[in-house]
């Protein structure tokens, strides 16, 4: 019995790392907004425009949850947030800037955005809070008091409230 021949690849291949050389995420965030412009280019401007996701990290504490949304260059007055049930939605937009000249290359967002989130337990949609600070939208979002959680204390049984037999 015979085993097969192994054929070397050629130096291009050899040269690539084993696995991501990138975070896949991103790549895939790449071919959609390629994918986009291609769509845009053959049908036209009349195209409806797809609102794209921001990074965000959500964090959970025994009062409640903060969500901080990476915003850079979005104005307070250009964001919407609304509170339904446990289910909370951030949308807005970037707009284009007017440029001189002619732009080359641009990889920034533009355009409409949305965030959605569902909170795991009731949550106080009444007493959340929103603050912009240096292109991060801070959310926090409190516990409804039913859903924090209580320590309970144990008391020792007196003496006398035993059960003598």
């Amino acid at each position: 019995m015979t085993t097969p021949v192994r054929h070397q690849r050629g130096a291009a291949m050899q040269a690539r790392p084993v696995g991501w050389a990138r975070n896949p995420l991103t790549e895939f965030d790449q071919l959609l907004s390629e994918m986009s412009g291609l769509i845009e280019s053959t049908v036209g401007a009349a195209a409806p425009a797809v609102a794209w996701t921001p990074l965000a990290d959500v964090t959970e504490s025994d009062d409640g949850f903060r969500i901080e949304i990476e915003l850079p260059g979005v104005k307070s007055k250009d964001i919407d947030i609304e509170a339904n049930g446990q289910e909370l939605v951030v949308t807005g937009e970037i707009k284009e800037k007017e440029r001189k000249g002619v732009l080359r290359r641009s990889t920034r967002r533009t355009g409409s955005f949305e965030y959605r989130l569902r909170l795991p337990g009731e949550v106080d949609t009444d007493k959340i809070n929103a603050q912009m600070s240096d292109g991060v939208l801070s959310i926090t979002v409190p516990k409804a008091d039913v859903a924090k959680p209580r320590h309970v204390e144990i008391r020792e049984a007196s003496e006398g409230t035993g059960s003598d037999g």
